[in-house]
């Protein structure tokens, strides 16, 4: 590679991070030829993130960044799961088959349990009873429109309620001396509010870092505010980045921190305009050919990304969850393995394979402190993971051709074998699929033979 090639394939990566859409697809469209003519070197692993966070939600990272940093990770596969919003989907999709990597698509939704057999119960919300969050896999393109339709009144509701809780956190800044915040340039401004991008309350102690920052120039005087005036307990091994000049990660540092020790003192639970029942999010899954699943959080000890206390969730009571996950008409159970102990995920696949919930993994991406590599996955108890998203990614190719080739349908030809086999004859599939032609499976589809 010469220097101006090299310089030519840097800018365009940096593209893949650009504001607008346009250029950041024609951006993957050229960092994907360098990698056709052998300009870029792929390096693979085994390994595979089904749960990735973009700016649609919040994320350093636009979806075909998001894409090529599944490359740069070394991933086989990469899915985009942002919180109540599918508006990034289809970029990530595009931009992974130009960059030739095997992308899936879906959402994640906070649902009342309310009715059910674990109602009155903490569940995986840190910040609420009796709301969880589930996450819409495998969503085919043809669903996005519908999906978008769904997810337009709780995109409302939550702006409401951003806006109520911003006015909670000015109330408590003012009498500081630290100026207000103003929701649609502060907040929203730095949002995908403007294509249906969810607003979360990661942003709302985003713009709080960015004022704090401002208003106290960083240092120790941003650490003296945090605790004397915020009443923030800043942990020991956090306080030191916090006022490094040199770490890159400093504002997602300080995002986590407030949002593990402040956030809930200004949070409004969410109503229900903003979490539908349980029941109706699962059957709109199931209806449109996504799998909707149950995220596993588990009892927490110490939090991997800094931003959740230790507390006690679904331990207690996970053989009734996931009882009570199947009979609500969820497909499957999503997990982080490096959050858990082998303990605790042993149970829980357990419990899995008991009822023919589908496996998925995945590890959240919010901040650019976090890696999007996942070598836990290769140990294993957890390498059958890797071929559960090979038959995520077959499920959501297949069923975009013909909804009765979803995973789960009924009329689907494999439907009379075992949740085990067919999950190994669609990871076949998926393995087959061209990454940078994923919509090519007419030849692909399965048979009933």
């Amino acid at each position: 590679m010469t220097m101006n090639d090299h310089a030519a394939v840097s800018a365009a990566i940096a593209d893949l991070n650009h504001a607008d859409r346009a250029t950041r697809l024609a951006a993957a469209q050229r960092v994907g030829a360098a990698y056709a003519s052998g300009l870029l070197k792929r390096e693979l692993s085994d390994e595979v993130n089904c749960h990735v966070h973009t700016k649609y939600s919040f994320s350093p990272y636009y979806p075909a960044m998001a894409a090529w940093k599944a490359i740069d990770a070394k991933l086989l596969a990469v899915g985009i799961i942002d919180h109540d919003s599918v508006s990034g989907c289809a970029e990530m999709l595009d931009a992974a088959a130009s960059l030739g990597i095997a992308a899936t698509a879906g959402c994640e939704i906070r649902v009342s349990f309310a009715g059910t057999r674990v109602a009155g119960r903490k569940l995986n919300n840190p910040d609420s009873v009796e709301i969880g969050y589930m996450a819409l896999h495998g969503l085919p393109r043809r669903a996005f429109a519908d999906t978008k339709a769904l997810l337009a009144p709780i995109f409302a509701a939550r702006n409401a309620r951003n806006r109520q809780m911003l006015a909670a956190l000015n109330a408590l800044l003012v009498p500081l001396g630290i100026a207000p915040l103003d929701f649609d340039r502060d907040v929203a401004g730095n949002s995908q509010a403007a294509e249906q991008g969810s607003i979360t309350e990661r942003h709302l102690m985003y713009a709080l870092s960015l004022r704090l920052r401002e208003s106290t120039g960083g240092g120790q005087r941003l650490l003296d505010v945090l605790r004397d005036q915020l009443q923030v307990n800043v942990p020991a091994k956090l306080a030191p980045l916090l006022i490094d000049p040199a770490n890159p990660h400093a504002i997602y540092d300080l995002i986590g921190v407030l949002k593990s020790a402040f956030l809930e003192r200004i949070f409004i639970q969410p109503n229900a305009d903003e979490c539908m029942p349980v029941a109706q999010a699962v059957a709109f899954g199931n209806r449109v050919g996504a799998i909707p699943v149950y995220a596993y959080l588990g009892d927490v000890g110490e939090s991997p990304t800094g931003d959740k206390k230790a507390e006690l969730f679904e331990d207690g009571f996970l053989d009734l969850l996931v009882d009570e996950v199947k009979h609500l008409g969820f497909k499957g159970i999503t997990y982080m393995p490096p959050r858990n102990t082998s303990a605790q995920l042993a149970r829980l696949q357990t419990l899995c394979r008991a009822h023919d919930l589908f496996e998925i993994s995945g590890v959240d991406i919010n901040s650019s402190r976090q890696s999007f590599s996942c070598p836990i996955i290769l140990e294993p108890q957890f390498r059958h993971l890797v071929d559960a998203t090979w038959a995520l990614y077959a499920h959501e190719r297949l069923a975009n051709h013909d909804p009765k080739l979803s995973l789960f349908s009924a009329t689907n030809p494999l439907a009379h074998r075992s949740l085990t086999e067919r999950v190994a004859a669609y990871a076949l599939i998926g393995r087959r699929i061209d990454a940078r032609q994923p919509d090519v499976v007419a030849h692909l589809v399965p048979t009933s033979g």
